[in-house]
């Protein structure tokens, strides 16, 4: 009997199948296909001819604890203990895994504002708990009325993604003011803030839970490196959360990896030192706009990207097909493999949408809208 009997094959993995099978043009998983900074790559070279490939403190190289506080005080103006507020994670997937697994219980409630990523609600119920899916309003800012009535005594978590992963929305000061009205009523209610797309931000600044004092001793805010420096294979993020929450945490984090690779984390402790972190937002900023200007040249209507290296466009105004035949269409008969819209969803909500990576080289891009502008 299986423990997870609705789960099966992701869309991630289904469409890039039918991007290598097609030989088309991968706009759908969300990884960068230009090279990393080759700085980055002679520091894990340098480090791999160390001797330190073997296990590192299970929280994270103190080192790079200590960094990561120093970048947190400068990105937010906030100070956290660099021993007992952080963890190192096997990219942002497992920091959330081992948190909902850490915190969630039986029976408990845990909310997610549709449409969400997939690696939010197969935790929850491996707690035998009770995911509560409630879809943000049609311009992807969240249903504050819904979310109020759908949080109970029972509602352990509320799982929350800014910048948002599919739209590319990012939260305004209101929805912070509401989230901590929430937590003022139901003292129980954590909040898990998915943030790894944090400096990926455009014309508006990120704000985030950092800046929020009074969110901090009930809040486990999730980043990931591999986003930041286009490393997603490195699969290395980390976790911020208060002590008390923290020490749970890790109790479930020990048994999962123990600790996250050695060499990694040796390189991003150095390249810290040096990187121009802040200046992610406008690199990724000229890939939007540059994309866009693209796609002018085809049917679709794009919709606002606030953040992210995603891009939702509509084709409703050329074409009746579900989402998932669309894509399936592009993929076999244009060349171009994308995400549909409607896996998000809990109900399978179709909204004629279909999302675009544009975290490639122009090259990539070019080509996926030549091919796009014969729809």
């Amino acid at each position: 009997m299986s423990k997870l009997p609705h789960i099966g094959t992701s869309i991630f993995t289904t469409m890039a199948q039918m991007a290598h099978q097609y030989q088309a043009i991968n706009l759908s998983q969300g990884f960068p296909n230009f090279p990393v900074d080759s700085q980055l790559k002679k520091m894990v070279a340098h480090w791999a001819s160390k001797e330190i490939h073997q296990y590192l403190p299970m929280a994270g190289l103190p080192s790079l604890l200590e960094k990561i506080a120093r970048l947190t005080e400068r990105s937010y103006a906030r100070t956290v203990n660099s021993t007992t507020e952080i963890l190192i994670t096997a990219g942002a997937t497992e920091g959330i895994f081992a948190s909902i697994q850490a915190m969630v219980k039986q029976n408990e409630e845990v909310i997610i504002l549709d449409p969400s990523y997939d690696c939010y609600v197969t935790p929850v119920l491996l707690c035998n708990a009770k995911p509560v899916r409630i879809s943000l309003n049609n311009n992807f800012t969240p249903d504050w009325e819904q979310i109020y009535q759908a949080v109970n005594v029972n509602t352990k978590m509320i799982i929350t993604n800014n910048p948002h992963n599919p739209s590319g929305k990012i939260w305004t000061a209101f929805d912070f003011v509401q989230l901590e009205n929430l937590l003022d009523l139901f003292p129980n209610l954590i909040v898990l803030s998915d943030e790894v797309y944090e400096y990926i931000t455009f014309e508006n600044k990120h704000l985030s839970v950092h800046h929020c004092p009074k969110l901090w001793e009930r809040t486990i805010c999730v980043s990931s490196f591999g986003k930041s420096f286009h490393v997603t294979g490195w699969k290395v993020g980390y976790l911020i959360a208060p002590e008390h929450l923290m020490t749970e945490i890790k109790k479930v984090h020990q048994f999962l990896v123990f600790s996250v690779n050695s060499i990694a984390q040796y390189a991003i402790n150095d390249y810290l030192d040096s990187v121009a972190i802040y200046s992610l937002g406008s690199f990724y900023q000229q890939k939007r706009d540059f994309f866009q200007n693209l796609m002018q040249e085809t049917k679709f209507d794009l919709l606002p990207c606030e953040g992210t290296y995603f891009q939702l466009a509509s084709y409703a105004s050329f074409s009746e097909e579900k989402d998932l035949d669309f894509s399936k269409r592009l993929v076999t008969d244009f060349g171009v493999a994308t995400i549909p819209l409607s896996p998000f969803y809990a109900d399978g909500s179709e909204s004629k949408c279909i999302r675009f990576c544009f975290a490639k080289d122009e090259a990539t891009l070019t080509e996926a809208a030549k091919r796009l502008s014969k729809l």
